[in-house]
């Protein structure tokens, strides 16, 4: 098959969702989002912490809107936020004087160890660029990031998670812990 062959792909586009369903993943994503944003407006952010990353929205939707993919679980969430971060970070620190090159490191090392780890979560990918290229705010928490905002905000979403998606009798969550 040639490389333009493939492009065609394979497969029809994934059916549509109930009213019922857009509900719940709607709240889930409010609330998650919210509660992280008035801790960003709270006591947090006085004390130079940023709550509300952008990786999060990305998290929200699968966390909300695809509770059952692999991608959206508890192992997967936390390990690949946390270890993104640590990444991310770790590039800032060695390579940032060329922020171009501490982005791609930072992204694609954020990629392998996911990989590794098993714990592939796309808005890892997210965690670790800001780590490089979110400014003086992120850059002084230094490896802090990683366990807030990083990792306090993905647990908080993850016990959000947890409620929402339990609610209702037609939905169930997690799939998998470890």
């Amino acid at each position: 098959m040639g490389f333009f062959e493939k492009l065609k792909g394979t497969a029809k586009s994934p059916p549509g969702v109930s009213p019922k369903e857009i509900f719940w993943s709607w709240l889930g994503g409010f609330l998650g989002i919210g509660l992280l944003g008035l801790l960003a407006a709270g006591g947090l952010a006085q004390q130079e912490k940023v709550m509300l990353i952008g990786s999060f929205g990305a998290s929200a939707v699968l966390l909300y809107g695809a509770p059952k993919s692999p991608l959206a679980q508890p192992r997967n969430l936390l390990g690949g936020h946390i270890f993104s971060g640590l990444v991310g970070v770790a590039c800032h620190k060695l390579f940032g004087e060329a922020p171009w090159f501490a982005s791609a490191m930072a992204v694609s090392g954020a990629i392998a160890l996911m990989h590794l780890t098993r714990t592939l979560h796309p808005p890892g990918g997210a965690t670790a660029l800001i780590a490089v290229i979110g400014g003086e705010k992120i850059h002084s928490l230094g490896f802090w990031y990683c366990l807030n905002p990083v990792g306090l905000g993905a647990s908080i979403m993850l016990l959000v998670s947890l409620l929402v998606n339990n609610i209702p009798a037609h939905r169930r969550y997690p799939e998998f812990w470890i």
